[in-house]
């Protein structure tokens, strides 16, 4: 038996470090999703977002008001975005996820506090995801006892009391036990249907290419957007089987409501799908082997995953990530299916969201029909 050889196992070690660094695409990846991890968690992640939309909802133009609206914006959790609204307006803005909050402050709010009558202010919020509203209530209840210090002086002064001198009535929406399920449960359709059907996808091209069958393919008069369909549409039908799956679990253990149309859920799923399978396809057409193809299935997963508002508020993000997420399909997907499940949203509410999965579709389709042809070439 031969004794270990330093001088072989060197011999070794270089001819695996050459091989690796010749396949680039996997060395790049190595390199570039940890890079891509750091990045994200160290600069995108904020699970404390500030700034949030807010309408306010008054006809009470006295100084009181204006101090209690100064007191909310110097939190840092709101962002007064619309004012002087009518509620109805206010409900409509709630309701498409213009604003987070809406605050409406009763017309004759200072009349009523001169009189020491507790005015009540309505607080409505956008509960669908409670994570991302949780720390700006929490500042809104220490509001209530601080931000009318400075008016309730002299003759008012025997309103400063233990209690607040008006009274804060917050009416959580869509989620009024503001359930973590509820939020979590639709947010899984879309991130479960993005890692399977990419890789799925990304994945059939780089198989029959590693068997060898791909030249037997480019050898028939198949054209390339007859091969791409003819791979998409098998993996659409297991899309719907995981998707019965997911919504089976969710409508009998974690019992999410379905407040909208379940046939237009069907149908904004069934776009959400094919747009991941055209991002799959076009992997498949740039990997080399099975490997590659899961490494670039990973690289598109994570920032979907982070940037889509699934796991963090989306609003909590600095301003380069949200532009990152607007162009991933998975946020815009989220903010639809947890329209139809929770607000009932119609379809012509949804097209804001709809319009940029589509536009996201046609790229990731052109251009893996593109790399199909050089690939015939």
């Amino acid at each position: 038996m031969k004794r270990f050889s330093w001088r072989r196992m060197l011999a070794i070690f270089v001819k695996e470090f050459q091989q690796m660094l010749r396949d680039r695409l996997t060395f790049a990846m190595a390199v570039g999703i940890p890079i891509l991890q750091l990045v994200l968690f160290g600069y995108a992640i904020n699970a404390d977002p500030k700034g949030l939309p807010t309408a306010v909802v008054s006809a009470d133009h006295s100084p009181m008001t204006r101090s209690f609206i100064a007191a909310l914006q110097n939190t840092g959790y709101f962002r007064i975005t619309h004012s002087g609204t009518s509620e109805g307006e206010g409900d409509a803005l709630l309701h498409d996820g213009q604003v987070q909050f809406m605050i409406v402050i009763p017309p004759d709010f200072s009349q009523q506090l001169v009189r020491g009558q507790r005015p009540v202010i309505l607080v409505s919020v956008d509960a669908t995801d409670p994570s991302a509203a949780g720390n700006a209530l929490a500042a809104l209840n220490a509001v209530a006892g601080q931000a009318l210090r400075h008016d309730l002086t002299g003759s008012l002064r025997h309103l400063q009391g233990t209690a607040p001198a008006f009274e804060l009535r917050i009416h959580k929406r869509y989620n009024p036990e503001g359930l973590s399920r509820y939020n979590i449960v639709p947010g899984l359709i879309g991130t479960i249907l993005t890692m399977t059907m990419v890789m799925l996808t990304g994945l059939g091209m780089t198989r029959e290419r590693e068997r060898g069958t791909m030249e037997n393919l480019l050898a028939t008069p198949v054209r390339p957007a007859e091969v791409m369909v003819g791979k998409i549409l098998p993996y659409v039908v297991i899309g719907y089987v995981q998707l019965g799956v997911i919504l089976l679990a969710a409508f009998v253990l974690f019992e999410v409501p379905m407040v909208g149309s379940f046939t237009l859920l069907m149908a904004m799923i069934g776009v959400f799908i094919v747009a991941n399978l055209g991002v799959g396809f076009t992997f498949s057409t740039i990997a080399r082997n099975q490997l590659q193809a899961v490494q670039m299935t990973f690289f598109f997963f994570l920032p979907s995953m982070l940037l889509s508002g699934f796991m963090f508020p989306f609003r909590g993000m600095p301003v380069w990530a949200q532009y990152i997420g607007e162009v991933l399909p998975l946020t815009h997907f989220l903010r639809i299916v947890r329209g139809i499940m929770l607000k009932g949203n119609a379809a012509w509410q949804l097209l804001p969201e709809l319009w940029p999965m589509l536009a996201f579709l046609l790229v990731a389709c052109t251009i893996a029909l593109k790399r199909y042809r050089q690939t015939l070439d």
